[in-house]
C-alpha cells in the first residue's frame, strides 16, 4: 500500500483523464460528431464507470485537499461498490461479449471500449489495493453491493414498461432490442424464469466476489499491524 500523495494524485489524474475521454466515447463523439448516442444509459458498462469515476472524483478532491501523505479513505463503500460492479463490467464483457457472433471485433478496439471494458476497470481495482486505507471495509458492503446490479434490473423492467416491452425499438447501429441491452435480462429469449436464474447468479456472484475482497482486506489489516 502506498501512502505518497503524489503518487496518488499522479495516478487519480489519470483516471479521470481516462474517464473523460470513456465519457464523451460513450455518447458517440468519436463515431459522429454530430451524432449524440442517447442510449448510453441503458448499458451497464457505461454506468458502472460512471459511478467509479465519481467516486474517483471525490478521492481525487481528498487527496487534494491534504497535506501529507495518508491512505486514501474517500466514500468506502461507493468505492466497494463500484469496485464489483466494474469487475462485473470487465468480467462479463471480456468473457461472454466481446467475442460474440455477432459483434465486429474491431468495436473492441475502440478508444471507448478500451477505456471502459479494460484499462479503467483494472486501474480502479488496483487503486483499492495501491492506496485505499485498510480499515474502512465493512461485514455489510458485499451485500449492500448487490443493490448497484438489482437497480439497475429494475431500472430496465421500468424502462420496458413504458415502452409497452417493445422489442422492435433497437440500439441505434445494433439489432440489440433497446429494452434488452443485455441477453441476459432479455425477456423474449430467456423467459421470466431464466431473466430470474441470471438475476440470482449474479447476486450470488456479486456477494462471493464481495467477501472475498472483504477477506482481502481483513489480510490486510493484520499485515499493517503486524508491520
Amino acid at each position: 500500500m502506498i501512502k505518497n500523495r503524489t503518487a496518488q494524485l499522479i495516478y487519480q489524474t489519470i483516471y479521470i483523464t481516462l474517464g473523460l475521454v470513456g465519457i464523451v466515447a460513450s455518447i458517440g463523439i468519436f463515431d459522429h460528431i454530430d451524432i449524440i448516442r442517447w442510449d448510453f444509459y441503458v448499458h451497464f458498462t457505461n454506468l458502472s464507470n460512471f459511478l467509479c469515476i465519481g467516486v474517483m472524483f471525490v478521492a481525487l478532491i481528498q487527496t487534494a485537499k491534504k497535506k501529507e501523505d495518508s491512505f486514501v479513505s474517500a466514500v468506502p463503500l461507493l468505492k466497494f461498490i463500484g469496485m464489483l460492479g466494474i469487475l462485473l463490467t470487465f468480467l462479463v464483457f471480456n468473457i461472454m461479449l466481446a467475442g460474440a457472433k455477432d459483434r465486429d471485433p474491431q468495436a473492441n478496439w475502440r478508444i471507448g471500449s478500451l477505456c471502459f471494458h479494460v484499462v479503467m476497470p483494472i486501474m480502479y481495482i488496483g487503486d483499492w489495493f495501491l492506496f485505499y486505507e485498510r480499515k474502512k471495509c465493512k461485514w455489510y458492503y458485499p451485500i449492500a453491493s448487490v443493490t448497484f446490479p438489482l437497480v439497475y434490473v429494475i431500472f430496465l423492467l421500468i424502462q420496458a414498461i413504458i415502452l409497452k416491452f417493445d422489442s422492435s425499438i433497437l440500439i441505434p447501429t445494433t439489432q440489440t432490442p433497446l429494452i434488452y441491452p443485455y441477453f441476459f435480462v432479455n425477456l423474449d429469449t430467456q423467459g421470466v424464469s431464466g431473466v430470474l436464474i441470471w438475476i440470482g447468479i449474479i447476486a450470488v456472484a456479486f456477494v462471493a466476489v464481495g467477501y472475498l475482497f472483504f477477506g482481502l482486506d481483513k489480510i490486510g489489516k493484520k499485515n499493517l499491524k503486524n508491520k
